[in-house]
């Protein structure tokens, strides 16, 4: 119960306002810290208290020793059992209990849920990122990012709020403890105090640098290891595996340069602060017996003063090693807010409303789109597809047909002109609401590694059993998913697919994709390749299925076979980024133009036109 309490003082989900993470170094950190400042401000009080029995334990340990030297051994505990009770009862009471509220605080309340907080709203806020966001950097640097900057800022955030207090107090009470035996015994602490912080200054700024290269090293071994396991196909049908054990190998020597780098400079650091230490304590220890033997302070004295100096001693190895932790762990906060705070392209307007669609109406109007490059892909395109009409995108490779789509999907955002449906410019409305009303199959269908059921509830999230299973008859699934089989002994729906559906075939991954969309019945469908990896007997049964699907839809096809989209109301042909011609199959043919000579060279002249 006691526990539970103060798991629950933090929410690891709090919402917070869907916005970029701050930039710089301290707003980032104080962006997630003033979430839960309460328990933060309960902390630094805590941690304020256990600093300062600690050092009342010393004076403590000096006052026992006067006591011991001064008085009779027969009324010693008659004469000072007061002092002595509040002495015991700072030790077995208040120390334990302070203590413990401390740990309960780090452990129960920030350590869990602070972690989980700043990873669950990082993960937010990256999820959203655009397709190029992701495209241009590894998936698994991206994850290990967004995973390590958690704890990092959390056990960095905690190690500063903790030294901080044990510095300024054990130094501020040392030298009012030593002040009050002498004066003249603050200043080798005094001196000290001066030396300890240069090296620190030193030494600090390098452990900063070395640990952001290393964090930075860290990410790209991690990059690269996931983009080999993730590709491992890949690899072993070209025979690569020496290369990728060298890819990777590259990355970790990088990786281990900078970790030595590291290492050389906190050694050098632990043996300049312990030789500095030393110093300290003989020093102390000195001059507290010259000023014993000239009767200038008592035998309690030289105890509180030895003792002090010893626990100072290891309490400045102590802060050296949390320092280079605080500094590693800020590298690698660092580190992550390289991909963290990276502006979204393509976000909604703030006033933008959800696309409401009546009748599936699309229209492209002088489209320009040339991925930054200044010309080239899309070139004032204009385009009118009718609610309910079916056409059929057609060109060479490179023409523009998969661009004008992931336009239309607000995949990427046109330079100049508007695409509109239903009338309303797709630019002023939600992104979610607009993929809302479309459904997309891809030539390259990636699935979920989850069960079947799962990757077709993303088309219906509250589709029952009997529409799941219908889905799957329309699109030729059920002739395989009752056979499925997992590695942990599910089956049929409940089988996992294996990391982007890698378990089956490129037709059943096909077949499952094209189930999820028959499931989302979309009023606007995209079909980009959509039989491309399917078997011909298998393809036309789909393309028979499809059929009722698209009825009374609006229908945007792509397919490089020609054959699969002849039967479109309307085919567009598309080269250059430019519409240069539109008509039905056999209008185009009659024509003899582009289109003709594509399909002259599929039917290799075979067929007539």
């Amino acid at each position: 119960m006691l526990f539970r309490r103060f798991e629950a003082l933090i929410d690891p989900f709090k919402p917070a306002p869907d916005v970029a993470p701050p930039r710089t170094l301290l707003r980032f950190y104080w962006h997630f810290i003033r979430q839960i400042w309460p328990v933060f401000l309960a902390l630094m009080v805590v941690g304020l208290g256990a600093a300062l029995i600690e050092v009342a334990l010393f004076s403590y340990l000096g006052r026992i020793v006067d006591l011991a030297q001064d008085g009779d051994g027969a009324t010693f505990f008659r004469e000072h059992a007061g002092e002595l009770a509040w002495m015991g009862c700072v030790a077995l009471l208040l120390r334990p209990l302070v203590f413990g509220l401390h740990d309960l605080l780090v452990h129960q309340s920030i350590a869990p849920n602070l972690t989980n907080l700043v990873r669950w709203q990082n993960h937010r806020y990256v999820l959203r990122q655009s397709l190029s966001f992701f495209h241009n950097d590894f998936a698994g640097r991206i994850a290990n990012r967004v995973m390590m900057t958690a704890p990092s800022l959390r056990e960095s955030a905690v190690q500063v709020l903790d030294a901080l207090w044990h510095v300024l107090i054990y130094a501020a009470s040392a030298i009012w403890l030593f002040a009050a035996a002498d004066v003249r015994l603050t200043l080798p602490l005094l001196v000290w105090i001066c030396a300890y912080v240069a090296l620190l200054c030193h030494f600090v700024p390098r452990v900063k640098q070395r640990s952001l290269d290393a964090s930075g090293a860290r990410s790209k071994v991690m990059g690269r290891m996931v983009d080999g396991y993730t590709n491992i196909a890949t690899l072993k049908l070209f025979a690569h595996t020496r290369d990728e054990e060298d890819y990777a190998r590259g990355a970790m020597a990088e990786l281990l340069e900078r970790v030595r780098a590291i290492t050389r400079t906190i050694s050098a650091m632990d043996m300049s602060i312990t030789a500095l230490n030393g110093v300290l304590i003989t020093a102390t220890c000195a001059l507290a017996l010259w000023l014993w033997s000239i009767g200038e302070i008592s035998v309690g004295s030289i105890a509180l003063a030895t003792a002090l100096v010893i626990r100072i001693n290891g309490l400045a190895e102590w802060i050296m090693w949390v320092v280079n932790g605080i500094f590693d762990n800020i590298g690698t906060v660092q580190d992550g807010m390289q991909s963290i705070v990276q502006p979204r392209l393509g976000m909604d307007r703030p006033d933008a409303q959800p696309l409401s669609v009546e009748h599936g109406e699309v229209r492209f109007e002088q489209l320009h789109f040339h991925y930054g490059k200044g010309s080239g892909v899309i070139e004032n395109l204009e385009l009118a597809v009718a609610a309910g009409e079916r056409i059929g995108l057609v060109g060479p490779s490179g023409a523009g047909k998969s661009t004008l789509v992931n336009l239309l999907l607000r995949l990427h955002d046109p330079e100049a002109g508007r695409i509109l449906v239903d009338g309303q410019d797709i630019a002023g409305v939600t992104q979610e609401s607009l993929r809302a009303q479309i459904g997309t199959v891809t030539q390259d269908t990636s699935l979920l590694h989850r069960s079947i059921r799962e990757n077709l509830l993303y088309g219906k999230p509250d589709a029952s059993e009997e529409e799941l299973w219908q889905a799957a008859r329309q699109a030729r699934a059920d002739q395989f998913i009752p056979d499925l089989v997992d590695s942990e002994g599910r089956r049929g729906m409940d089988a996992y697919v294996g990391d982007r559906g890698v378990k089956l075939s490129g037709g059943q991954r096909q077949r499952i994709a094209i189930a999820r969309v028959l499931l989302k019945n979309a009023p606007i469908l995209i079909l980009d390749e959509a039989t491309a990896a399917l078997d011909s007997e298998v393809e036309a049964a789909i393309q028979d299925a499809l059929e009722p699907l698209m009825q009374g839809k609006t229908v945007i096809a792509i397919a490089h076979r020609l054959s699969t989209i002849a039967r479109m109301d309307r085919l567009v042909v598309l080269d250059q980024g430019h519409i240069v011609e539109t008509g039905s199959h056999a209008e185009l043919l009659a024509r003899s133009g582009l289109y003709a000579r594509l399909w002259q060279k599929q039917t290799g002249g075979f067929v007539g036109v």
